[in-house]
C-alpha cells in the first residue's frame, strides 16, 4: 500500500513495552483533522531525535501506511523519518482540546454498547465517560521484563557493528525500567455496570518513577502520590478515558478495552457558574 500524509493530533502514548526486534516500542493514538481515530505502531519513541519527540496535545505531520498485518482499521505503520512536529501552545487551552478531540465522535457512557461495537465492526479506539469512578487500584506485578526478550536484545547488542561505538550500541538497546505495579480504575457506567480497567498510559508510569524518586525509594509513598493525582484530583475534573483494544485480545476478551489515556478538562458546569459569580 502507498503511504499517506497524515496530520494527527496526539492524545495518547502508552508506556513502552519491549520487543525482540526494537528494544522499546510505544503505541501512539491521535485524531485526524476530520475527527477520526488513528493508531501509529510501532514507534521506538525514546530513540527519536529530540525535534521529533512529540508531546500530547500536539499536531504532527507524518507519512504512514495502513498496517495490513493488523485487522484494526485505525492502525498505521509510520515512516518515522517524515515526522514534523508543530509547536505546542504554551498554555493549556482546554476548549480547543475539547473541540479537536470530540469532533465527529460519540462519547460512550455504556461499556457494553462499546464492547458490542468492537466485536461487530472492529472499533478499537474510543472515548468513554464513566458515570462514577469508584476506586483507583495498585497491584504489584513482575518487576522485571521478560528474560527471554532481554537475552535476545543483549545478543543483538553484542553483534559486531562497524559504524557504532560500544556506547552507542548500549544506548540503542537500553530499555526503560518496568513499572512494578499494575494501575487500574474501578468504574461504573450509565447502566450501573461496574468494571475494573487497567491503565497503560506513559504518563502514569513516568509519574510513578518521579514520585518514587522524590519519596527516596518508598514505593508506598509513591503510589499514594500517584493516586492523589489520578483519583483525588481527576474526579474533581470532567474526566473522560481514551480506551483501546489490544490486537491479541480484541476478539477473545469479554471486555477487550484498556485505558490508554485520561482526558481531564475542568468541569463545564463550574466554569459556567463562575461567569455569574462576579
Amino acid at each position: 500500500m502507498m503511504p499517506e500524509k497524515k496530520r494527527i493530533y496526539i492524545v495518547v502514548k502508552t508506556y513502552p513495552t519491549i520487543s525482540k526486534e526494537y528494544s522499546e516500542l510505544v503505541c501512539t493514538a491521535g485524531v485526524l483533522e476530520d475527527g477520526s481515530w488513528i493508531r501509529l505502531y510501532p514507534v521506538p519513541f525514546r530513540k527519536l531525535d529530540i525535534d521529533r519527540k512529540y508531546p500530547k496535545y500536539t499536531w504532527i505531520e507524518i507519512e504512514a501506511t495502513r498496517n495490513t498485518n493488523d485487522f484494526r482499521s485505525e492502525t498505521y505503520r509510520p515512516n518515522l523519518s517524515t515526522i514534523s512536529v508543530e509547536p505546542r501552545p504554551t498554555k493549556a487551552d482546554w476548549d480547543e482540546r475539547r473541540r479537536i478531540i470530540f469532533k465527529n465522535k460519540k462519547v460512550y457512557t455504556n461499556l457494553q454498547e462499546l464492547i458490542d461495537k468492537a466485536k461487530s465492526d472492529g472499533t478499537s479506539l474510543a472515548i468513554f465517560k464513566p458515570t462514577k469512578v469508584l476506586d483507583f487500584i495498585a497491584e504489584e506485578v513482575e518487576r522485571d521484563w521478560d528474560q527471554n526478550k532481554l537475552a535476545i536484545l543483549k545478543g543483538l547488542s553484542q553483534q559486531l557493528n562497524l559504524f557504532q561505538t560500544p556506547e552507542e550500541i548500549a544506548e540503542e538497546f537500553k530499555v526503560v525500567p518496568k513499572v512494578p505495579y499494575k494501575f487500574s480504575y474501578k468504574l461504573e457506567d450509565d447502566a450501573g455496570r461496574q468494571s475494573t480497567m487497567m491503565i497503560e498510559d506513559w504518563e502514569i508510569g513516568m509519574l510513578y518513577f518521579n514520585c518514587l524518586k522524590t519519596a527516596k525509594g518508598d514505593e508506598g509513598v509513591a503510589i499514594s502520590k500517584v493516586k492523589k493525582k489520578y483519583f483525588d484530583y481527576f474526579i474533581t475534573r470532567d474526566l473522560h478515558f481514551f480506551l483501546g483494544t489490544t490486537k491479541q485480545f480484541h476478539h477473545v476478551a469479554p471486555n477487550p478495552f484498556i485505558i490508554i489515556g485520561a482526558f481531564h478538562p475542568p468541569m463545564l458546569l463550574n466554569r459556567q457558574m463562575n461567569l455569574f459569580d462576579i
